[in-house]
């Protein structure tokens, strides 16, 4: 998908369609899973990993493939829709196959910090191979046998996919309990921890979001180069994906929420110090700082979301997870937008981190009244009812 979403808009400019036709085309990536993400949760509680990651590749590859085959623009949307969602319905059942394998609240965080290593990796490798397939694979750069060239090879990983889980064996699904009442999404959103969860995990998010967005806004204000906002961009992939190797490590000596509270108030001094830096270098500490802070909190989030919500109901817990993140994904950028022409982008960073600052109590109430009595339960060996 990430390579995906980065050789599907430079064809689209290539072609000369207008950046409003390309943002349409990038947001469809996100669009799928807003709408996606709590069907595949349930799929995913019915059926566990094997079934739901092999439509997942089916349909990745079919959008990739149909790019190969016809690279116009509507088959680019088509694209964009299938291996958005595709990547999607995949995370959210391996998430919840990782999350059942731990029994307790330490293996969770330490799960859950080798697997989001996964999308940093993705972030790097599926751009960098689309990137040098389409300036050399045609002979020159941009050329239609370079672009058809990345989509074939896009078209082709989701099967490897399927090559390194096809002979794992899977635990039963978690049977419902009997005689319960038919259940919805809004049952769940009715648990206030679950709801404090999501909320937190909102603010998080919209700080990752405002950075990527007005980080290449300030820099282009202040007349750094493109090379230099990206090294600002990078450090701060980097970083984040170096505190989750890290993880593993302390995974017995920390605990969620306060790591998550830690992260919270951090990444608030962060987007209040943020637009004070006056050159690359500090901008870039601070991207580094901030990379550190955010990269530490999914982990938490996900192993928050495995010990509150009962195991029938994980893989709906985390559709809901994903549909509310991709949905701000959408929406925030939109807004991040008309607000930074009204205050100024340096405004948006101190409002953000406000939100942020504000929210930090959370994590101590979610660890308060829901974490504490889930963990007891699982040092027990016992799972939630």
């Amino acid at each position: 998908m990430t390579g995906m979403r980065m050789a599907t808009p430079l064809l689209a400019l290539r072609e000369g369609y207008s950046p409003a036709s390309v943002g349409f085309l990038l947001a469809l990536f996100a669009l799928t899973q807003v709408f996606l993400s709590l069907p595949a949760g349930r799929y995913a509680d019915k059926h566990g990993l094997k079934r739901p990651l092999a439509i997942s590749v089916i349909a990745a590859s079919l959008g990739a493939g149909a790019a190969v085959i016809s690279p116009i623009y509507p088959v680019l949307c088509l694209a964009a829709l299938l291996s958005g969602g595709a990547s999607g319905a995949a995370v959210i059942a391996l998430q919840r196959h990782v999350g059942r394998e731990a029994h307790d609240s330490v293996t969770l965080r330490k799960v859950f910090s080798w697997l989001a290593i996964g999308p940093a990796v993705s972030n790097f490798f599926g751009p960098l191979c689309a990137g040098l397939l389409i300036d050399y694979a045609g002979g020159e750069a941009a050329s239609d046998t370079g672009f058809r060239a990345a989509f074939l090879l896009m078209a082709l990983l989701p099967l490897s996919a399927w090559l390194w889980v096809r002979t794992l064996q899977e635990t039963k699904p978690e049977p419902k309990p009997e005689g319960g009442k038919k259940t919805t999404a809004w049952d769940m959103l009715q648990n206030q921890g679950f709801r404090r969860l999501l909320l937190m995990n909102w603010a998080l998010s919209s700080c990752w979001d405002v950075h990527t967005f007005v980080v290449p806004i300030l820099g282009h204000e202040r007349g750094y180069s493109a090379s230099s906002i990206g090294m600002i961009l990078g450090a701060f992939a980097i970083a984040a994906a170096a505190i989750r190797l890290l993880i593993p490590l302390v995974s017995e000596r920390i605990s969620e929420w306060k790591v998550v509270m830690t992260a919270m108030l951090c990444a608030c001094v962060l987007f209040m110090v943020y637009p004070l830096m006056s050159s690359v270098w500090t901008m870039m500490a601070c991207s580094v700082c901030l990379g550190l802070v955010l990269g530490s909190v999914q982990p938490m989030v996900m192993s928050m979301i495995h010990q509150i919500t009962p195991p029938h109901r994980q893989g709906e817990a985390l559709g809901l997870r994903m549909m509310a993140i991709n949905a701000s994904s959408v929406v925030m950028p939109m807004l991040f937008g008309s607000i930074g022409t009204v205050v100024g982008v340096s405004a948006l960073f101190w409002a953000v981190g406000a939100v942020v600052g504000g929210s930090s109590r959370l994590p101590w109430l979610i660890g308060k009244d829901a974490l504490a009595p889930a963990a007891q339960a699982l040092s027990h060996g016992i799972r939630k009812p």
